[in-house]
């Protein structure tokens, strides 16, 4: 996962600081997959108002540190746009953070841009588990020393396999509604950026 399209997806949402932004990441983030320490955040933002994808301001307080809260600029906000619009590749891991990312960051910029990336997503997933269950009921050909015990090593893999199934397939249930119910509320309330990809605006997130 690109911390980057982390921070901007954040920052387009509400202007931070570096301990904001850590803080977030630490709690409701972590719901999402995302983690991260302050030093990766704080070298990713410099880097990044380096190439000119964000700015800041320092903010004064009477009883804390003077702060940099970090907003986006024109370029900033064209590139997290330009991230949105591109094609979403889904990692051969189940349930990898880059999915959530994408879903979380770049479907914030129209519903039928999260439809897109749950339809990927699920259609991989669904691909990937038929090819699973085939796999799982070939037999494994082995050669194991003395001290293992084969048919007991097996049945532990079978177990373990069934964990990674069990959760998998409830990952794919939700999915499957989250994908039924944002296509059920598009046809019956449609929202903005359906005819064409997004457009950023002259006007940079400001004070």
């Amino acid at each position: 996962m690109n911390i980057e399209y982390t921070l901007l997806g954040r920052l387009a949402r509400v202007p931070s600081s570096g301990y904001e932004l850590g803080r977030w990441l630490q709690t409701d983030g972590k719901y999402y997959g995302f983690k991260s320490s302050l030093s990766p955040i704080y070298r990713c933002l410099a880097a990044l108002e380096k190439r000119g994808a964000i700015e800041h301001r320092v903010e004064s307080s009477d009883d804390a540190p003077d702060a940099k809260t970090y907003f986006l600029t024109v370029i900033g906000r064209q590139e997290l746009v330009d991230w949105a619009n591109s094609d979403y590749v889904p990692s051969d891991r189940p349930m990898d953070p880059d999915f959530m990312q994408r879903f979380l960051w770049a479907g914030q910029f129209g519903r039928d841009i999260a439809i897109r990336i749950l339809r990927t997503e699920l259609e991989f997933r669904l691909a990937q588990r038929a090819e699973d269950v085939a796999r799982w009921r070939s037999p494994e050909a082995t050669s194991p020393i003395p001290e293992v015990d084969i048919a007991w090593a097996d049945s532990l893999h079978q177990l373990s396999h069934e964990r990674g199934y069990t959760s998998t397939s409830l990952y794919l249930s939700w999915l499957e509604l989250t994908l039924a119910r944002l296509e059920h509320d598009q046809a019956a309330a449609p929202m903005p950026h359906q005819d064409g990809p997004l457009v950023a605006t002259e006007n940079a997130v400001s004070a």
